[in-house]
């Protein structure tokens, strides 16, 4: 997919674009949305933001592992805020888990952005129980 962001400004067609390479688990895509210095900090984790991951190379790392994890992931339904140099995306995380157990929880992204691109990415996820699969 040709991503077209506008590379000084970031607005909700930019977030749009940053959402669907997740969808289509494109970690090239998503790396042009990244600054050279940006920062993830996950949805889980022991530490107070979740794992946090700093510099390009270990952003792409992590990102990746998320398809590796779960390879049907997907973000649906998504809602994007832009507010000067922050913005929010909001979605709803679908996956399966190892053992079969689905997870579907609303989730929010926020983002601080500078020089047109994400420098910090920091995910937040509803505490919401696996559905197992007898639930289905």
């Amino acid at each position: 997919m040709d991503f077209k962001h506008n590379e000084n400004q970031v607005d909700v067609n930019f977030l749009q674009e940053f959402s669907d390479a997740w969808n289509n688990h494109d970690v090239d895509a998503l790396m042009t949305f990244m600054a050279d210095d940006c920062v993830f900090h996950t949805a889980g984790g022991d530490g107070e933001l979740g794992v946090s991951f700093q510099g390009k190379e270990s952003v792409r790392e992590s990102f990746a592992a998320v398809w590796k994890n779960f390879p049907d992931v997907a973000w649906k339904d998504p809602v994007h805020f832009v507010c000067g140099d922050r913005a929010v995306s909001e979605s709803t995380f679908t996956a399966t888990n190892p053992d079969g157990s689905r997870i579907e929880a609303r989730m929010v992204d926020v983002f601080t952005l500078k020089g047109g691109k994400i420098l910090v990415k920091n995910a937040y996820r509803k505490n919401r129980p696996a559905i197992q699969p007898s639930q289905n």
